[in-house]
């Protein structure tokens, strides 16, 4: 049975509170960890060219998953636990539709962009013969796959709101399960190759929506959503409220990540591949500080809608420092060892040296990200979004024209871009961290809550 989140339970501590929500959340979130892991591995075995493909492609697809599991996604779980929390269940209820109405316009506008010009959007930052690797992937993992992903995503989020974390987490985990073992038999035993990947997840996420849809309508999520009625505007702004600014930061994350490949793309197909390898170990401490990030926006939209901000507070810093415990460990392991992490995603030996260059630098930063992610997914349940903003704005402005500066200026090459790379991920948790204080959480009108 999920915790209950309408009243605080002064009998457990910020840490067990948190640890009930998030455990069946991070179980979930260790499988996506593993998947993506899988997916590296097998696009990497369809060849050097494949891969800088894959690696091309690979920011607008973690792009579509943070944007509909952690930013809008985000926006849905506090929306829905803001309502909650202030006991207003019907407004919970409405807010199903309008989440849904999101997620469909946002699928489409990624079909669109990807599915249909994928050569012309991708060829812009990774060359010609990267975008001709990446367009057949493209158009199966968006076209098919962008809908499904962001409906999956939104109504994981609707049942999160409600405190059903493990039944979100027990759907997703599954659907990352299946995942693995499909891409591998479309891409090699069928003979699809990459676009066999996308395909894959394209289909798993079909089905994950068809799943957790019937959960949603049957009032899992503690309410049964009202779909017959006419959309609000007030209503859409619950959402939008907190997810356009968080789907802002994640694409300027993403950004960041295709812009620093643009600036590495004349040093050839293997610097390319090898840091899609380094962007795509970087971008897995995402879904393990999710485990975390998605109990703290439920527990603090919950305390928030209450009026109880100092709890908020105690609960955003103990779950920050579990994730930068976890993530700064995983973070030493990489850069103690980045040849062999990077190894074990490719045998070309230009691709292994280049990745474990960049790895030697990020793998320090992995703690600083875990840190800002969680209160990033902390500030999105206290409705404070403006530090985050700015730390996802130094980061871009660090790795890119830091890159410029201590690689073209300073001729520092590679090593230059990928220390600017660390410096900026450094940036972003420092200061998200300093956004989550009494002087900016304060009691003051909440957009989509209550006036405190």
């Amino acid at each position: 049975m999920a915790e209950s989140l309408a009243a605080p339970l002064p009998a457990l501590s910020p840490a067990r509170r948190i640890l009930a929500l998030a455990a069946p959340t991070a179980l979930s979130s260790v499988l996506q960890v593993v998947a993506q892991i899988a997916e590296t591995w097998l696009a990497a075995r369809q060849g050097t060219a494949a891969l800088a493909g894959w690696s091309v492609v690979l920011p607008f697809s973690l792009l579509m998953q943070q944007m509909s599991a952690g930013a809008m996604g985000g926006g849905v779980t506090s929306a829905t636990a803001r309502a909650l929390g202030a006991g207003r269940r019907d407004e919970a209820a409405a807010l199903v539709l309008h989440a849904v109405l999101i997620a469909i316009v946002a699928g489409g506008a990624f079909a669109l962009l990807l599915a249909v010009f994928p050569r012309a959007v991708l060829g812009a930052i990774g060359g010609a013969t990267a975008a001709e690797a990446a367009a057949p992937y493209a158009m199966w993992l968006f076209g098919l796959g962008a809908v499904p992903v962001w409906l999956a995503n939104t109504l994981a989020s609707v049942l999160r709101g409600g405190g059903q974390h493990a039944l979100a987490a027990r759907v997703l985990l599954l659907t990352w399960a299946a995942y693995p073992p499909l891409a591998w038999a479309l891409a090699e035993p069928l003979g699809m190759g990459l676009p066999g990947i996308g395909a894959a997840l394209a289909a798993a996420f079909l089905a994950s929506t068809l799943v957790m849809g019937a959960a949603v309508m049957r009032g899992r999520a503690g309410f049964r959503p009202v779909l017959r009625l006419r959309p609000s505007g007030a209503m859409f702004w619950r959402i939008l409220s907190v997810g356009l600014v968080a789907s802002l930061l994640a694409g300027v994350a993403n950004l960041t990540t295709i812009l620093v490949t643009a600036r590495i793309a004349p040093h050839g197909a293997a610097a390319v591949a090898a840091y899609g390898i380094s962007a795509r170990l970087e971008f897995l401490m995402i879904p393990i500080a999710f485990g975390v990030g998605s109990a703290l926006t439920a527990l603090v939209g919950r305390a928030v809608g209450a009026g109880r901000w100092e709890e908020g507070l105690r609960l955003a810093w103990t779950g920050a420092a579990m994730a930068f415990a976890v993530t700064g460990a995983i973070g030493l392991l990489v850069a103690a060892a980045p040849a062999a992490f990077a190894g074990f995603f490719t045998a070309d030996p230009a691709v292994i040296a280049i990745a474990a260059r960049a790895l030697s630098y990020t793998g320090f930063a992995f703690g600083g990200f875990g840190l800002g992610m969680a209160l990033y997914f902390a500030s999105q349940g206290a409705g404070r979004m403006g530090w985050p903003v700015a730390a996802g704005l130094s980061r871009i402005g660090v790795a890119v024209g830091g890159g410029w500066l201590l690689g073209d200026v300073l001729g520092m090459g590679l090593d230059g871009q990928f220390l600017a790379v660390a410096l900026g991920i450094t940036a972003y948790g420092l200061v998200t961290a300093a956004g989550v204080r009494p002087g900016v959480w304060a009691a003051r009108p909440v957009a989509g809550g209550p006036s405190a």
